[in-house]
C-alpha cells in the first residue's frame, strides 16, 4: 500500500531514472541551433574533432551531448528524420550498456545511431547485431548513409562472404550482422592456423536489436560448428520402418519436452523386431553393445511421433528444412543434431545426409559476455528483466513513447473447439474488411495459417499469407499490411523488422511500382502521386479504427503476444487487438491447469458460443508463466554446463593464440617432451617401488612408440645407482640428441614451421575429440541423480579429469609425431597457400533435447590436414601419397580446391591434380 502510494507521488524507479536523463537531453537540444548553421563539410569534420578530444584525455561521456547533437543534425540532412527527445534518452541508455525497451514504431533503428556513432569514434569497432540477414543488409545500407556522411566506415557480415570480405567488414568502424554470423566467425577464427587468417578484432561494444529474441529465445541452444562422420543411411531407414510399425500403446509421448519413451511392452516388441531384422548384437536392447541402435531408436521415435511436417519443418526440393519456432522462417541449410535430422529425413523418404561431429561450440550467453560493453533494444524486455540481469548484468529501462498509445486491447474470446474459433475469426475479419479496416492475423504455425486461409476463402475475403513458404516476399507483404482493407496472415510475427504504416509504406510502393522508371520528371511525378495516395489512404484507415491485430491463440511467452499487439498503434495511431482462444490450443492443452478443462466442459458451452472472463485470462497467464519458467530453467542449465566448458575453451583458445603469435615454439615442444617422458617413466616405475616391480616391457614399448628409440634399459638396470629419475634423464638426453640430429639435417625455418603446425593441429584434433566426449557425458550425467548426486557437480568433476587427460594426450601426441616423422625434399610447389578449414556445418543446437538445432551451412571454405601449414612448402611429410605424380584419381569428379584423396594434406590441384 505504502509502496503504491510512494510510486504515485514520486514515480517508479524507472520513471525517476528516465527523468534524470532529461538534463543531458536539454544540453543536446541547446546545441541544435549552433549545429544547424554548420555546412555539410563542417558537420562531417566533427568526427575528427571528437577524436582529437578523446586523444587529449576527454571521455565519451564528456563529448556525448555534442556527438548526439551532431548525429541528430546529420540525420535531418541525410535521412530526413529528426530524433525525438525520447529517442535521445534511448541513445543514452544504449551508450551506458543497458537495454532500452521501446514500443514498436518508436524508431529503435534510429535510436541506435546515437550510441553507435559515439562509440565508433574511438575506432575500436561497434557491432550491431540483428535477427536476420535482411535487416543487417537493410540497416547497414540505410543507416550507413548517415555514418558515411560523418566520416565513418560501415561493414556488413552475411553468409557466403569470402575471408578478405569478412576481414574488411570487421575492420570497419561499424559492423552489422546476425548473432549467428558473429558467433560462428569467432569459433572459426579459433580454428585458424595464422593470425592473418582471422577476421574478428578484439571485442569492444555491441548493440543487440530485438535483444529478447537473441539473448533469451535463441539462447536456449548453443552455436556449434561440426564436420561429417560416417554414413549410416541404411540404419536410419531400417529403424524408421520399425518405429512406423509400432502401435501407440507401445510408447508414451511427452509434448512438453518433445520426448518419447517406450513402455515395457514396447521394449519387448522392439527387441523382437530388431532381432528379426538382425540389428541387435545381443538379445537385450539395453546391453552396452546396442548403445548405437538405442540412440537411433530414440531419435526415430521423436522424429515420427513428435516432429510434425509444416509445423516443425517442411520438405522443400527433396530436403527437410527446419522452421524457426520464433519467427516462422525457413532455416535453410540448418540441421538438428544427434541424428534427429537424419531420422526426420528417413521419415520423409528424402536423401539422408551424414551425421556431424562437434568441432567447436559456444553459447550466446558466453559469446556476448565477452564484449566489455553490451547494450540492447526491443519492444518487450520487462517480463524478462530478472534474467537479463542474472545472466548478462543488463538493466532494462522502459523508454516512454513519443505520443501516448491509442490502441485498445480487448478481452480474449474463448471458444469450445478450433472449428468454432476459426469460424468466429473469419467472420470478424470479414466484418472489419467490409469497413476497410486492415487486419493483421498472428498464427503460431504454417498449418494454422493455411487452415485460416481456407476459412477466409469460404468467406470470400482476399488476403495475403506470410509464412516460411513465402519467406522471400515477407518484407513487402508486411510493409503494406496497413493499407485500406488489407488482410495479412503472419506466422509468428515477432522480429519481422518492418514497420506497418497505416495507408501503406511509401518507400516500398515506390520500389514496387516505379522500379523500371529511370530518374527524371516522370519518376518524380510518380513519387508525388504515391505520397498523395498514401496520405489520403492513411486518413481513411484511421477513420476505420487503425490496424486490427488478431491473435489466433496465445504464444508460450507473454513477450511474443506483446510483440504481436505492438504492431498496432505505432506513433499514436489508433488500433485494436484481440486474441481468440479455445480448449484445443497447444498452450492450454499441454500447460493449462487440469481444472480449466473440467470447468469449461461443465459450463456446457454451445457450439459457436464465446465467453470471456478474468478467471480465464488469469489461467492463461499462469500457463504462460509456467512455460517461461521452464524455458528459463533450460537456459540456465545450458549456461551452467557451458560455463564448465567455457573455462576450458578459454585455456585452449589462449594457448592457440600464443602459439600463433610466436615466431618459434621449440620451448613449448621441449617442455611437452619433458612432461611426456616424465609421465611415461612415472607410470612404469612408480615412486617408492622396487626395480623388480617396474613394468620394463611396457616402458620399452611406450618409449619405442613415443620417441622412436630402443634404449638399453637392461644395461641401465645392472647399475647399482639406477633410479627412475636417472632413467628419465637418460631418455631426455637420447631424445634431445635425436631431435638435434633432425634439426641439423633440415632447414631450421622449415623445422620451426613444422613444429608450430603440428602443435596447432594436434591441439585442435584432441580438443575436437574432447568436445565429443563432453557431449556424450552431458547426455548421461543426469542419470547420476538417481544416486542422489548433483548432475552438474558430477559433470564438473568428470570434465576436469577429462581435460587433464586431454592435455596429457596432446603432450604425448606432439612428441610422438615430431620424434618419429621424417621430412624429405619434394618437387618445387606453387606459391604457399595458408591452410583453410573444412566445409564445416554451423549449427544452433540444444545439447539436452536436440530441439531448435541447426547448421547454417554458409559454405565457409576449408579443410583439416595434419600438416596443413606446410601445404606448398619445399618439404612435405612422408605420407600415403608420397611424391608419386601419377594421378590415380583422374576422371573422378573431385573439386580442384578439395583436399587430395591421397591424404597428403594438400589441395587436389597442388597434389595429384597437378600431374
Amino acid at each position: 500500500m505504502f509502496g503504491a502510494l510512494a510510486k504515485s507521488i514520486f514515480g517508479s524507479a524507472n520513471d525517476r531514472y528516465v527523468k534524470s536523463l532529461e538534463k543531458i537531453v536539454g544540453n543536446i537540444n541547446a546545441l541544435e541551433p549552433q549545429l544547424e548553421g554548420f555546412s555539410d563539410e563542417e558537420l562531417a569534420a566533427q568526427t575528427q574533432k571528437f577524436r582529437q578530444q578523446l586523444e587529449a584525455g576527454q571521455t565519451l561521456d564528456d563529448i556525448l551531448p555534442e556527438a548526439f547533437a551532431t548525429v541528430r543534425e546529420a540525420s535531418k540532412r541525410v535521412l530526413g528524420m529528426r530524433h525525438f527527445d525520447v529517442q535521445m534518452v534511448g541513445g543514452i541508455v544504449l551508450h551506458r550498456g543497458e537495454i532500452a525497451e521501446m514500443r514498436t514504431g518508436e524508431g529503435k533503428t534510429l535510436v541506435a545511431t546515437l550510441a553507435t556513432y559515439l562509440n565508433a569514434i574511438e575506432g575500436n569497432g561497434v557491432h550491431i547485431v540483428t535477427v536476420n540477414d535482411y535487416l543487417a543488409r537493410r540497416d547497414a545500407e540505410h543507416m550507413g548513409r548517415l555514418y558515411k556522411f560523418l566520416g565513418l566506415t560501415v561493414g556488413v557480415i552475411v553468409p557466403n562472404l569470402s575471408e578478405p570480405q569478412r576481414r574488411d567488414a570487421y575492420g570497419a568502424d561499424i559492423t552489422y550482422g546476425t548473432n549467428n554470423e558473429f558467433g560462428f566467425d569467432y569459433l572459426r577464427d579459433n580454428m585458424k592456423h595464422e593470425r592473418s587468417q582471422q577476421v574478428h578484432r578484439p571485442f569492444n561494444f555491441a548493440i543487440v536489436d530485438e535483444v529478447d529474441s537473441i539473448l533469451i529465445d535463441e539462447a536456449r541452444t548453443p552455436l556449434i560448428i561440426s564436420g561429417p562422420t560416417e554414413d549410416k543411411s541404411e540404419l536410419y531407414v531400417s529403424i524408421d520402418a520399425i518405429v512406423k510399425g509400432l502401435e501407440k500403446e507401445y510408447y508414451e509421448a511427452d509434448e512438453k519436452s518433445k520426448n518419447v519413451s517406450l513402455t515395457e511392452e514396447g521394449v519387448e516388441e522392439v527387441e523382437k523386431r530388431l532381432i528379426a531384422a538382425g540389428m541387435l548384437e545381443t538379445e537385450n536392447l539395453y546391453d552396452v553393445e546396442n548403445t548405437q541402435v538405442v540412440h537411433h531408436l530414440d531419435q526415430a521415435l521423436r522424429a515420427v511421433v513428435m516432429f510434425k511436417r509444416d509445423i516443425d519443418y517442411i520438405v522443400k526440393d527433396g530436403k527437410v528444412v527446419i522452421i524457426d519456432e520464433f519467427t516462422g522462417r525457413m532455416m535453410d541449410g540448418r540441421r538438428w543434431s544427434n541424428g534427429l535430422h537424419q531420422a526426420v529425413e528417413a521419415k520423409e523418404g528424402v536423401k539422408i545426409e551424414p551425421e556431424n561431429q562437434t568441432m567447436a561450440s559456444i553459447t550466446f550467453q558466453n559469446y556476448f559476455r565477452m564484449y566489455p560493453k553490451l547494450a540492447g533494444m526491443t519492444g518487450t524486455a520487462a517480463t524478462e528483466a530478472a534474467e537479463f540481469w542474472d545472466i548478462y548484468k543488463l538493466n532494462v529501462v522502459e523508454i516512454p513513447t513519443n505520443v501516448p498509445v491509442q490502441r485498445i486491447d480487448e478481452e480474449d474470446e474463448f471458444y469450445k473447439n478450433t472449428q468454432d474459433k476459426f469460424q468466429a475469426i473469419a467472420r470478424a475479419i470479414r466484418e472489419k474488411n467490409e469497413i476497410g479496416q486492415p487486419v493483421l492475423v498472428g498464427t503460431v504455425s504454417i498449418e494454422k495459417s493455411e487452415l485460416l486461409s481456407h476459412f477466409l476463402d469460404k468467406e470470400g475475403v482476399k488476403h495475403a499469407v506470410l509464412n516460411a513458404r513465402f519467406h522471400e516476399q515477407e518484407a513487402h507483404i508486411v510493409a503494406q499490411a496497413g493499407r485500406l482493407g488489407a488482410v495479412t496472415i503472419a506466422t509468428n510475427m515477432a522480429g519481422r523488422g518492418t514497420d506497418i504504416q497505416l495507408g501503406g509504406n511509401v518507400d516500398f510502393r515506390i520500389e514496387d511500382e516505379l522500379r523500371d522508371l529511370p530518374e527524371g520528371p516522370e519518376r518524380d511525378a510518380g513519387i508525388e502521386r504515391i505520397k498523395e495516395e498514401v496520405a489520403a489512404e492513411r486518413q481513411k484507415v484511421k477513420d476505420a479504427g487503425g490496424l486490427f491485430v488478431l491473435g489466433t491463440e496465445r504464444h508460450e511467452s507473454r513477450r511474443i503476444d506483446n510483440q504481436l499487439r505492438g504492431r498496432s498503434g505505432r506513433q499514436g495511431d489508433p488500433g485494436l487487438s484481440r486474441f481468440y482462444l479455445c480448449l484445443e490450443d497447444d498452450l492450454l492443452r499441454i500447460f493449462g491447469p487440469d481444472t480449466l478443462f473440467a470447468k469449461m466442459m461443465n459450463s456446457n458451452l454451445s457450439d459457436g458460443e464465446a465467453i470471456g472472463s478474468k478467471w480465464l485470462s488469469k489461467a492463461i497467464e499462469t500457463a504462460q508463466k509456467k512455460v517461461e519458467a521452464r524455458n528459463y530453467e533450460v537456459r540456465k542449465q545450458v549456461v551452467e554446463y557451458d560455463n564448465v566448458m567455457n573455462d576450458q575453451r578459454k585455456v585452449v583458445y589462449e594457448q592457440r593464440a600464443e602459439i600463433m603469435d610466436s615466431e618459434r615454439v621449440d620451448d613449448v615442444v621441449l617442455e611437452m617432451r619433458h612432461d611426456a617422458i616424465n609421465a611415461i617413466v612415472g607410470t612404469a616405475c612408480p615412486p617408492g617401488s622396487y626395480p623388480e616391480q617396474w613394468d620394463l616391457a611396457g616402458l620399452k614399448e611406450k618409449i619405442g612408440d613415443i620417441l622412436g628409440v630402443e634404449p638399453p634399459l637392461e644395461d641401465w638396470l645392472e647399475e647399482d645407482a639406477v633410479d627412475p629419475e636417472l632413467i628419465e634423464q637418460r631418455l631426455l638426453d637420447i631424445a634431445s640428441e635425436k631431435m638435434a640430429t633432425k634439426m641439423a639435417d633440415n632447414d631450421e625455418t622449415i623445422w620451426r614451421q613444422v613444429e608450430k603446425s603440428i602443435l596447432l593441429d594436434r591441439l585442435d584434433y584432441h580438443w575436437k575429440e574432447h568436445l565429443a566426449t563432453l557431449d556424450a557425458l552431458r547426455q548421461v550425467v543426469f542419470l547420476r541423480a538417481y544416486a542422489q548426486k548433483q548432475p552438474i557437480n558430477e559433470y564438473k568433476q568428470e570434465a576436469f579429469g577429462l581435460f587433464e587427460n586431454m592435455l596429457e594426450t596432446i603432450r604425448e601426441d606432439v612428441t610422438r609425431v615430431l620424434m618419429t616423422m621424417e621430412l624429405r625434399l619434394a618437387p618445387p610447389p606453387p606459391p604457399i597457400d595458408l591452410p583453410e578449414l573444412p566445409d564445416f556445418l554451423t549449427g544452433h543446437v540444444d545439447p539436452f533435447s536436440g530441439e531448435d538445432d541447426s547448421n547454417d551451412g554458409d559454405g565457409s571454405a576449408g579443410r583439416e590436414a595434419l600438416f596443413g601449414a606446410l601445404a606448398g612448402s619445399p618439404m612435405a611429410a612422408v605420407g600415403p601419397g608420397g611424391s608419386n605424380r601419377e594421378n590415380p584419381y583422374a576422371g573422378m569428379d573431385i573439386s580442384r580446391n578439395a583436399p587430395c584423396p591421397c591424404g597428403s594434406g594438400n589441395k587436389y590441384k597442388h597434389c595429384h591434380g597437378a600431374a
